[in-house]
C-alpha cells in the first residue's frame, strides 16, 4: 500500500490542481506536522523536535479558527498584545501535548494498516464531491499543503492513532450498575416541605428611623442617588439606500466590456490516461487500445496511478491554465485522439482526448439586469461617498452649528430629547455613534456644545455627522428629593433584620418541641405540604435540599429566603426517592462517565507532562 501511495505522489494529477482554489482547513494540523525544521525550534520534547515552521502554521491555523468564530471582533482581539501571547503559548502547549501523546501511543504500540490509511482517505467528505471520492479535488488539496500523498497518508496515520489512544482511554470508564442507581436515586429525590413566611413588607411600615439615621443614609449611600450625565444630540443621517442613480446603455455596455471575463467560461479539455513506470508498458498499453481494448479497463489494470486508475483514468474537466505541459504538448487536437508514448517527469503517460468544451461567453442580453443593478448600486456607492466628504467637509469649516453640513446634505437635522448612557435613542443606537457622544470630545468647556464631529460610519452603508447640543453633568439628588427612598431603604432593612432575629428565635423554639406555641404567639402557622425535587434553582428549593434528613417520624427544620427577600421558616417532613425514566438515566449515566473519561484523560496528560523532558527553543522562550 505504501508503495503505491508513493507511487500515487508522483503522478500527472499532482501537475494539474496548481491553479486551484482549496478548502485549507481539511489538512489542520497535517501540513504543520510535515513542515521541515529549523534550527531556531519550538520545542523538544523526549528529544523529539517541533520545528518553528510547524509552530507558526499552527499558529496560523489558530488565527484563522478565531477570525471565522469572531469575525470583525477578531481584527480587535488580534491587536491586544497580551491576547495574542497567550494564545501563541497556548498553541505551543497543544503541539506539545499532541507530541506527548503521539510518543505515548507508540511506546503502546498502537498502529493503523494501510487499508485504514486507505478507507480513511476515500471516506473524507472534503475529497468528495456529490459523496464519491474525487481525485481531481483530493489532488488539488494535497498539492496545495505542498505536500506528497505518501506525506499525507504519513501525517494520517500518527493523527488516527493519536484518535485511537484517546478512544481507548475515553472508552475505558463505566460506572458500576449499584452505583449509577444510587446516583439515579439522589438525583431525582423529592423532598415534601412546609413552609411559614415572616413578610419583610409587612414589618417594614412599622420601622421607626430617626432623622439622625436618614442623613448617615444619605451620606453614606450619595453614589445610589444620582442624577445621571444627560445629553441632547442634534445629527444628520446619510443612507446610500436613499440615493437613486440611473443607468445608461452605454454604462451597461462599457461594464459588460471591461468585465468580459466574468462571463466567459474558458474552454474546457477531458483527458484521460495511463501512466506506467517505463517506456516499454506505455507501449504496451499502446497495442492493447489499438487492438480494441477498452481504455477504462486498461487504465484499471495497467495504470501505475492508483486513484486516476480507479476511475478508469479519466482526469475530469480541466481548463487550458491547469493542463500539465505534456498533455498540452501531446498534438491531441480530435475528440478520441490516443497520444503516442508521452515522456514525464512522473514516468510514462498514454493520453486521449475523450472531449472538448469550446470557450462560452454569456451575451449582454442574459446578464443586462444584473449588470444595471452592479452598475447603479456602484454609481449609488460612489455618490454616498462623495456626499460624505461634501458633508463632513461642511461641518468641519463650519464647527459652530451644523446649518452648513444642512445644506450639503440637503436635509434638516434631528435634534433628541434628553438621553444618558442607559437609554440612547433607537436611532442612535450604534457602537461608533456612543462612542463619539459619550467617549469622544463633543462636549465644550462648561458643558456648552462643543465641536461638530466627523463623519462617523456604521453598517449598512450609513453614515452620521452630529453634535452636543446641550448637556448636563451627573449630580447628587439633594437629600429633600429623595428623603422618602432613603425612608424606604432603611425600613426595609430593619425589618430584614428583625424577621431575621425572629425566625431565628422560633426556629430554636421548634427543635426544642415548643414551636406551636412560639408561633401562635407570632401570628404565623405552615402552610400546606409541597413537594419539590432538584430541578428547582429557587432560594426555598436549594435551601430544603440542604437540610439535613429528618428524624423518623419529626420533621427537620430550617430557615431560608424567598425571591422577594422575606425570610422562610422551613419544616422538612420526609425524603422519598425519585423514580428516573430510562432514557433519562441513560442520558445520565453517558454523562458522567464522559466526565470520569475527561478526568482520566487530564491526569494521563499531567502524568506524561511530568515526566517529560521538555526544552523550549530560544525563540519559543521570548515570546
Amino acid at each position: 500500500m505504501m508503495d503505491n501511495l508513493r507511487s500515487a505522489a508522483n503522478h500527472v494529477v499532482l501537475k494539474i490542481i496548481l491553479g486551484l482554489i482549496i478548502v485549507s482547513f481539511v489538512l489542520t494540523g497535517v501540513g504543520n506536522y510535515l513542515i521541515g525544521g529549523n534550527n531556531n525550534y519550538a520545542a523538544k520534547v523526549n528529544g523529539q523536535e517541533i520545528s518553528r515552521a510547524q509552530f507558526e502554521n499552527e499558529v496560523m491555523n489558530e488565527r484563522n479558527r478565531q477570525q471565522q468564530q469572531y469575525g470583525d471582533r477578531f481584527s480587535e482581539l488580534a491587536g491586544n498584545d497580551g491576547y495574542m501571547k497567550n494564545m501563541r503559548q497556548q498553541v505551543l502547549q497543544r503541539v506539545i501535548d499532541e507530541t506527548l501523546l503521539n510518543q505515548y501511543a507508540k511506546e503502546l504500540g498502537l498502529n493503523i494498516s494501510d487499508s485504514q490509511i486507505k478507507e480513511a482517505i476515500f471516506s473524507n467528505p472534503a475529497f468528495q464531491r456529490d459523496g464519491h471520492f474525487d481525485n481531481q479535488l483530493y489532488n488539488a488539496i494535497i498539492s496545495n499543503m505542498r505536500i506528497t500523498p505518501d506525506q499525507y497518508a504519513q501525517a494520517l496515520r500518527k493523527q488516527l492513532i493519536t484518535q485511537q489512544l484517546v478512544r481507548a482511554i475515553v472508552g475505558s470508564d463505566f460506572l458500576l450498575p449499584g452505583e449509577a442507581q444510587s446516583l439515579a436515586a439522589l438525583v431525582s429525590q423529592q423532598r415534601i416541605v412546609r413552609e411559614a413566611t415572616l413578610s419583610v413588607d409587612a414589618l417594614a411600615h412599622k420601622q421607626q428611623v430617626s432623622e439622625d439615621e436618614i442623613k448617615a443614609y444619605y451620606e453614606q449611600n450619595k453614589s445610589r442617588f444620582m442624577v445621571p450625565e444627560q445629553y441632547r444630540v442634534s445629527y444628520i443621517k446619510l443612507d446610500a439606500a436613499t440615493i437613486n442613480e440611473d443607468v445608461s446603455d452605454a454604462e451597461i455596455q462599457a461594464w459588460y466590456d471591461q468585465n468580459r471575463a466574468r462571463f466567459t467560461q474558458p474552454a474546457r479539455y477531458r483527458y484521460s490516461v495511463i501512466q506506467t513506470k517505463t517506456d516499454a508498458d506505455a507501449k504496451a498499453a499502446i497495442e492493447l487500445l489499438k487492438k480494441g481494448e477498452d481504455f477504462a479497463s486498461v487504465a484499471k489494470a495497467k495504470s501505475t496511478d492508483i486513484i486516476s486508475a480507479r476511475k478508469g483514468g479519466d482526469m475530469g474537466w480541466l481548463e487550458a491554465s491547469t493542463l500539465p505541459d505534456e498533455l498540452k504538448n501531446a498534438g491531441l487536437k480530435e475528440k478520441g485522439q490516443l497520444s503516442g508514448v508521452i515522456a514525464s517527469s512522473v514516468g510514462f503517460l498514454v493520453a486521449r482526448l475523450d472531449d472538448v468544451q469550446p470557450e462560452q461567453v454569456k451575451p449582454l442580453a442574459v446578464v443586462r439586469n444584473d449588470i444595471a443593478n452592479k452598475v447603479k448600486q456602484e454609481k449609488a456607492l460612489d455618490a454616498f461617498y462623495a456626499l460624505q466628504q461634501k458633508v463632513s467637509d461642511a461641518a468641519s469649516n463650519d464647527n459652530e452649528s451644523l446649518a452648513s453640513a444642512e445644506q450639503a446634505a440637503g436635509v434638516k437635522a434631528v435634534e433628541t430629547d434628553w438621553f444618558s448612557r442607559d437609554n440612547l435613542p433607537e436611532a442612535l443606537n450604534f457602537k461608533p455613534v456612543a462612542d463619539a457622544i459619550f467617549n469622544g470630545s463633543l462636549v465644550g468647556e462648561n458643558n456648552t456644545p462643543g465641536s461638530n464631529s466627523d463623519i462617523i460610519n456604521v453598517d449598512g452603508d450609513r453614515a452620521f455627522v452630529l453634535r452636543v447640543s446641550d448637556h448636563k453633568p451627573a449630580a447628587e439628588k439633594p437629600l429633600e428629593q429623595v428623603r422618602n427612598d432613603v425612608l424606604t431603604a432603611l425600613q426595609r432593612h430593619k425589618a430584614e433584620q428583625q424577621a431575621k432575629d425572629d425566625a431565628a428565635k422560633l426556629l430554636a423554639a421548634l427543635k426544642k418541641g415548643d414551636g406551636d406555641k412560639a408561633l401562635r404567639d407570632a401570628g404565623l402557622s405552615f402552610g400546606q405540604a409541597k413537594t419539590l425535587d432538584r430541578t428547582g434553582q429557587d432560594p426555598i428549593s436549594l435551601a430544603v435540599f440542604n437540610l439535613p434528613l429528618p428524624e423518623k417520624d419529626r420533621p427537620g427544620y430550617g430557615v431560608a429566603s424567598d425571591m422577594q427577600g422575606n425570610v422562610v421558616l422551613l419544616a422538612l417532613d420526609e425524603v422519598r426517592n425519585g423514580d428516573m425514566p430510562a432514557d433519562q438515566k441513560k442520558v445520565m449515566e453517558q454523562g458522567l462517565t464522559q466526565n470520569n473519561a475527561q478526568i482520566t484523560f487530564e491526569a494521563l496528560m499531567d502524568n506524561l507532562r511530568k515526566s517529560a523532558k521538555i526544552k523550549l527553543g530560544d525563540f519559543a522562550t521570548q515570546q
